[in-house]
């Protein structure tokens, strides 16, 4: 075999060198062509897209884009991981939670888990899961030597601490790490009772003195942002949260007498992963970064090694075609891996039905396993660093985060925000808006506002435990189209079929398809089945047509040029055969004006508001 000579023999070498402005011109090049007329300096602008807490994703990143500071990974400002090592040697800590009331079937599915991949156990207990008296039922037969226990007890954290670390010392054993999940702010924002926070605050401290000698791995408090992203908090919002309880929970540890460093040990955050794969790897580096930030500015910066809990998000679990699920978590677990986080917690799919069923929890543990064991995630330390988009973003983020972590300690911490509505309000204003690209699909929900299954026949499960209420409102990208859904299955209870729309398609296929299918999944959506025969109808047939469908709305589907010759007459026809409500797909045109006085009450169109066509569409039909 002939081996060529290390003569500095690049791939590229032949080609020449370009410019950043030349890519803008052929950019721009190709946008006119499209019928976007931008001049070469906007190519970029014009293909950016808007991002949550005022980022932005551009199509072109370079080393000018780069963030400069990542650091190396297990050293400040651990943006690229908290350990040297990465997940090299095992990957993350695969952590299943249950939350089933009863003991006896909580350790039968705790024992499977953990037989079965789970390498920690994340335990809720009291009145969202199991009872406190029987936290020894639900870990019999738990080596809990072996395998850490995260407990999620709410207000009664120091009752069922107590029974934990009990059962330690019955069973002679010390744990090596763990979780007793003390979370007085948490649970405060889930319940508005702010008034016990100072109370619970010193009986959590007091719990950190108890267990740090006798059990110097095991955590005893939880930073929880979970409620903040339940609430439809930003990125930069959740993390900026986070941050004002750690300080606020530092602040307090260190009053009675722990070291900054001590005290950072006891902390472990919890963070939301979700489908979207960048910013959640972008989320999870920022958290570690800004963290950094504070142990630095407290005097310990080698302290601020943060420990992470990632857990997919539940506001992206979607009731209808709940299977979808197994792919937004995969991805979402996927990110927080990639992202370094210590612990992964995969929801399973069937979470916002309900209690899981023991398929669901063995596709949520083998989610990670995969990850881990075959695709090797875990064996790359920070697999996203040097990507000159995630580095930026994870820049960007953190300092979005900042600015609002200084706001909340200008408002007098975490605590007194919460009291003044402050966190309440901004949070609300960001799910407004991310509500209104939700309703206009530009945020689309697979099997929910896009593509969905009339057919599908619901999946039952046992009901869960209610969470706490009080506080700060959970809310789910589902929640709109999950009501026009639910009207509709009420009326076909009542009446034995769902609400109808006929799609009134004129022309030939080649003319009328891609509206037609835009118009039956819009419709869809709504709970509205569409109907679609004949393939094609004119002026002649459509009354008839539309009669023999059952339908009272109709939606006239065909191209802009058939729209001039037919759209006026056909719309005539409908009306004449009782339409309560004729709509037209496709942005109006020049024959807008004879439309609408033929009868077209509404022009339904890509990024049009879908959830008011809808509710109108099914006020109109006489959908209660």
């Amino acid at each position: 075999m002939t081996v060529l000579p290390d003569d500095g023999f690049s791939l590229a070498a032949d080609f020449p060198d370009t410019s950043h402005e030349q890519w803008q011109r052929l950019v721009a090049g190709v946008l006119r062509k499209s019928g976007r007329d931008v001049p070469d300096a906007a190519a970029e602008e014009a293909l950016s897209t808007a991002l949550e807490d005022g980022l932005t994703a551009r199509p072109l990143y370079t080393s000018d884009n780069g963030a400069a500071g990542a650091g190396y990974p297990g050293f400040a400002p651990f943006t690229r991981g908290g350990r040297p090592e990465g997940g090299v040697v095992s990957g993350w800590d695969v952590r299943q939670r249950h939350d089933r009331p009863d003991p006896v079937r909580t350790n039968e599915a705790v024992l499977a888990d953990l037989e079965n991949g789970v390498t920690s156990l994340w335990l809720s207990v009291g009145e969202s899961g199991v009872p406190v008296p029987e936290i020894a039922t639900a870990l019999d037969g738990v080596l809990l030597d072996l395998a850490p226990v995260v407990l999620d007890a709410g207000d009664a954290f120091g009752a069922a601490a107590d029974r934990l670390l009990r059962l330690y010392e019955k069973r002679g054993v010390e744990a090596a790490s763990g979780n007793l999940g003390a979370d007085p702010l948490g649970h405060a924002a889930r319940t508005g009772a702010y008034g016990s926070v100072p109370e619970r605050t010193a009986e959590a401290v007091a719990l950190a003195r108890r267990v740090r000698d006798s059990h110097p791995g095991l955590r005893t408090l939880t930073v929880d942002a979970l409620p903040y992203h339940e609430a439809g908090a930003s990125p930069a919002q959740e993390l900026g949260c986070s941050l004002a309880t750690g300080v606020a929970l530092l602040r307090g540890l260190t009053e009675a007498g722990f070291s900054v460093e001590d005290a950072c040990a006891q902390l472990e955050f919890r963070y939301a992963a979700t489908a979207d794969q960048f910013l959640t790897i972008a989320k999870f580096r920022a958290a570690r970064r800004v963290w950094a930030r504070v142990a630095e500015a407290s005097g310990a910066p080698a302290a601020g090694a943060q420990r992470q809990h990632a857990v997919t998000s539940s506001v992206m679990m979607t009731r209808r075609d709940p299977w979808v699920n197994m792919l937004r978590t995969t991805v979402a677990s996927l990110a927080a891996g990639v992202g370094g986080a210590d612990a992964v917690t995969v929801l399973p799919f069937d979470h916002a039905l309900g209690l899981p069923d023991a398929f669901a929890r063995r596709i949520a543990r083998n989610t990670s396993t995969i990850l881990v064991e075959e695709s090797h995630v875990g064996r790359v330390v920070d697999p996203a660093g040097g990507s000159w988009y995630v580095e930026r973003l994870t820049d960007e983020l953190a300092h979005a985060a900042w600015e609002w972590f200084q706001e909340i300690e200008r408002a007098g911490g975490q605590l007194a925000a919460l009291r003044a509505g402050l966190v309440s309000e901004r949070i609300a204003a960001a799910w407004q808006a991310r509500g209104t690209a939700l309703a206009r699909r530009r945020e689309p929900v697979t099997g929910v506002s896009e593509f969905p299954l009339l057919s599908q026949a619901p999946v039952e499960r046992d009901p869960a435990p209610a969470g706490p209420s009080g506080g700060l409102p959970r809310v789910r990208r589902d929640e709109a189209f999950e009501a026009l859904r639910s009207r509709s299955d009420a009326h076909l209870a009542a009446t034995g079929a769902r609400p109808r729309v006929f799609v009134a398609a004129l022309g030939p296929p080649s003319a009328h398809t891609a509206r037609a299918s835009f118009t039956a999944n819009l419709f869809q959506a709504g709970g509205i089945e569409p109907v679609h025969d004949p393939v094609t109808v004119d002026a002649s047939s459509a009354a008839r047509a539309f009669t023999a469908s059952g339908a009272e709305i109709a939606c006239i589907c065909s191209s802009d040029a058939l729209y001039a010759e037919q759209a006026a007459p056909v719309a005539e026809a409908l009306k004449a055969a009782g339409a309560r409500r004729v709509y037209l797909a496709g942005r109006p045109g020049e024959w807008r004006e004879s439309c609408e006085r033929a009868g077209v009450d509404e022009f339904v169109f890509a990024g049009g508001d879908a959830v008011a066509v809808l509710t109108l569409a099914l006020d109109r039909i006489g959908v209660a």
